[in-house]
């Protein structure tokens, strides 16, 4: 699945999210699924195309867009055996059948009028079973055993979306203790982040601050022999040890705090 998150300019006329067969500008390189709304006229539209060989193939149109200029959305792609399903902000808009292998696509081009604040690759699905419709992220706290612990080169990836006036979150590692082994703080307020020890000891990240209201993030943790490397949204944000803890010895992860996980 494919997140797009972002603002239709106030004048914008009109913007494309194109899934292409590569990204050469000559020759142009086929597009298995091109989305194209448009706000020149006096209803907001969608368009649908594939272009393969250099030739645009029979236009496919949806009426009644529900985004305007001006406006903020969150887009998302699902994509199935045989079509690709998209919701805008949280409503099933169209789907709309392959034309072209989707195993030829490699590339996401976004083009045209258009404010982008965010670009994720998730791995829940959007749709209720037998439905249409988005629902909410997933609610905390809430808490992921580890029957067998961690270890080295294990990867544990948190996605979520932050919600509209936060306060604080936290992602804890827990063992058999009383005390989380490792706590990650994000403050709100102070724009801070932070590795908690057992015993409280705060050690601040030196890290941009990626967290803001209702939008998206990713954390990834990657497990060392003593303790974990971070990276946010993609990029690296230091390491945190776990002393004497053993990866193998912790047993839980427990999120809490103002956001949505989208795991």
């Amino acid at each position: 699945m494919v997140m797009v998150q972002g603002v239709v300019p106030p004048d914008a006329q009109r913007f494309q999210i194109d899934f292409q067969c590569g990204c050469t500008l000559q020759p142009r390189p086929d597009i298995a699924i091109h989305f194209n709304p448009r706000f020149y006229t006096t209803k907001p539209h969608v368009i649908c195309n594939t272009l393969h060989r250099g030739r645009w193939q029979r236009e496919a149109r949806w009426p009644e867009l529900a985004l305007g200029k001006g406006d903020g959305f969150l887009i998302l792609f699902l994509f199935g055996n045989e079509d690709v399903k998209v919701s805008v902000n949280g409503r099933h808009f169209l789907h709309y059948p392959y034309r072209l292998p989707l195993s030829r696509v490699d590339t996401l081009g976004i083009y045209g009028h258009i404010f982008v604040k965010a670009v994720g690759f998730l791995n829940s699905n959007p749709f209720v079973e037998g439905g249409t419709e988005y629902p909410a992220g997933h609610a905390v706290p809430c808490t992921w055993p580890l029957p067998r612990g961690l270890w080295p080169g294990q990867v544990i990836v948190v996605r979520g979306l932050v919600c509209p006036n936060p306060q604080k979150f936290t992602l804890s590692l827990r063992d058999d203790s009383t005390h989380p082994a490792l706590t990650l703080e994000v403050c709100f307020r102070n724009r801070t982040l932070a590795w908690i020890s057992p015993w409280g000891r705060k050690e601040p990240i030196s890290s941009p601050f990626i967290f803001h209201p209702q939008r998206f993030f990713e954390i990834l943790l990657l497990c060392r022999d003593n303790g974990l490397k971070m990276a946010l949204n993609g990029n690296a944000a230091g390491a945190a040890s776990l002393g004497q803890r053993a990866l193998g010895q912790l047993r839980e992860i427990r999120i809490s705090g103002s956001v949505e996980l989208y795991c």
